[in-house]
């Protein structure tokens, strides 16, 4: 098995809606805004070669989106997905799974491109994993995520015939050496994968804990539909994570990729800090 970690770009969010109830006075200091409180955050997917399959877990918002959209969430930066893939020498007819943690625009944008004036799968080749708690979510949402489940990124995943389900049972196995956690705070049935690497064990954090600043347990993002619910989902995967040494994997965290865990006197913090690649 090997790792990669996939830049696909960055893009801004209202630092206010990413911190919740924690005052700007603190959490300035963890992601400094610009001067429309705007902070810039990473979209890093995870590569994960494991025998005869290439699993790219989500891809980014994609770049199929008109001017308007973008001058909302400020895409920048030199990543692009295809740029990321090809440094690793892969392509998108590589990949054989599509492991969409949950389906908001950031993290699935980029599994539909525009072909003409049709609507098509970027991994032509590749079977898409959701799971049909959140997809009926997604497909008939709420008036909080209306604006980040987007039809165009879904919808046609179904219509392609490409998608499949994964049981909604927390600890199911993906691959031999993957297994699925389910989280339900920030959206519904949203999937972390657990990997097994180097006899270590690596988890993809998704939105539970979108960078190293959220790692304390009242920072929750407004987004989150059902946020102390996500209270007691950090509290108790923390605990096991620091416990066990696991290896946590963010997503948009602006600098860092991985860190580790200990136990302080204010609680759970990053321990060490490194690249992917340093494992």
């Amino acid at each position: 098995m090997k790792l990669y970690s996939i830049n696909t770009g960055y893009f801004k969010l209202d630092g206010g809606a990413m911190f919740g109830v924690v005052p700007k006075s603190m959490w300035q200091k963890l992601n400094p805004p610009d001067d429309n409180n705007m902070c810039s955050w990473a979209m890093r997917c995870l590569l994960i070669e494991d025998g005869d399959k290439l699993i790219l877990v989500d891809n980014g918002m994609g770049n199929k989106q008109d001017e308007k959209f973008f001058g909302h969430y400020f895409l920048h930066g030199d990543d692009t997905l295809e740029k990321s893939l090809g440094i690793n020498g892969f392509s998108k007819d590589d990949i054989t799974d599509v492991f969409l943690t949950h389906l908001h625009f950031d993290h699935c944008g980029g599994s539909i491109e525009r072909d003409g004036e049709n609507l098509v799968p970027a991994f032509k080749n590749a079977a898409y994993w959701s799971n049909e708690n959140h997809w009926q979510w997604a497909v008939n949402p709420n008036d909080r995520e209306k604006a980040s489940f987007l039809k165009e990124n879904i919808l046609p995943i179904e219509q392609s015939g490409q998608l499949k389900f994964i049981d909604v049972s927390d600890g199911v196995a993906f691959t031999e050496n993957i297994k699925v956690r389910f989280m339900n705070g920030h959206t519904q049935a949203m999937m972390l994968p657990q990997i097994n690497y180097k006899e270590k064990t690596i988890v993809f954090m998704a939105d539970l804990l979108p960078s190293v600043a959220h790692i304390p347990i009242p920072y929750v993002m407004a987004y989150d539909t059902k946020p102390l619910q996500t209270l007691e989902e950090k509290k108790l995967f923390l605990t096991e994570a620091q416990q066990e040494n696991y290896i946590l994997f963010f997503e948009h965290d602006p600098e860092i990729e991985c860190c580790t865990l200990q136990l302080t006197e204010k609680g759970i913090r990053s321990r060490d800090t490194f690249a992917l690649s340093d494992i």
